[in-house]
């Protein structure tokens, strides 16, 4: 047999037995992030509602420096079996908006997606879709904050007419209708009202690119929220 006749054969014997594993995972059902098989309801069983309410509570402590002291070490077995985040975060990369902190939140309570500008990307989104169908989180946010980069940058290149090098150009292209929609409301501050409508955004790309995200914030069994967390204040505006 010539070597490349055996090439061909290991990669289709990959590729046969890849696709096998494919449709053995894809018949497995949906399940929570539980580890037993416990009839009592996951911890973060809850409504949306409680669940941006606790977020809600928790920001208010980390503005107030009241903010639970905790040993994050208690817990750490049972959280290498199961994970039952409350809410999960579409947030900013900014090295100055960390949502568990911001929150007040534990490990393993919150699931966070980040990138600059807090915009949906694929596997951001599939990401996002991991968290409601399987980890069963109640509540879906997306976090802006003020003076982002990424928006600014979108700004600048929009009213420059430039193109960023690298994939930054697909950074700023992705926050653009932001920028328009934001522009067409004559604000008085433009990157404060364009980092607003760039959340906006995100939220209804989240119901709208995924059938998993948006069916389940239209039966009510999600919720969908907006927020801007401000630097200097680290107050979390509900948008």
């Amino acid at each position: 047999m010539c070597k490349d006749d055996l090439h061909t054969r290991l990669s289709r014997r990959h590729l046969v037995a890849g696709a096998g594993a494919l449709l053995a995972a894809s018949a497995l059902p949906v399940v929570s992030g539980r580890a037993d098989d416990s009839s009592e309801p996951a911890p973060n069983a809850i409504s949306p509602s409680e669940a941006l309410d606790r977020l809600k509570q928790g920001n208010a402590r980390y503005i107030a420096g009241e903010m639970k002291e905790s040993d994050f070490s208690v817990g750490r077995a049972a959280r290498a079996t199961a994970q039952y985040p409350i809410v999960a975060v579409l947030a900013c990369a900014d090295s100055r908006v960390p949502p568990e902190i911001v929150f007040d939140q534990g490990p393993g309570d919150v699931f966070v997606v980040r990138n600059a500008g807090n915009v949906v990307s694929t596997y951001g989104l599939a990401s996002m879709e991991f968290a409601v169908a399987v980890l069963n989180v109640p509540l879906v946010m997306v976090l802006g904050h003020s003076s982002c980069g990424a928006v600014a940058a979108a700004l600048q290149s929009s009213r420059a007419r430039s193109k960023l090098p690298g994939h930054l150009s697909e950074l700023v292209e992705a926050v653009q209708p932001a920028v328009i929609t934001a522009h067409g409301k004559h604000p008085s501050d433009f990157l404060a009202a364009t980092i607003n409508e760039n959340v906006r955004l995100s939220m209804s790309h989240l119901k709208t690119r995924s059938d998993v995200i948006g069916d389940a914030v239209s039966s009510g069994k999600v919720g969908i929220q907006g927020g801007v967390y401000d630097l200097a204040t680290g107050k979390v505006e509900l948008i």
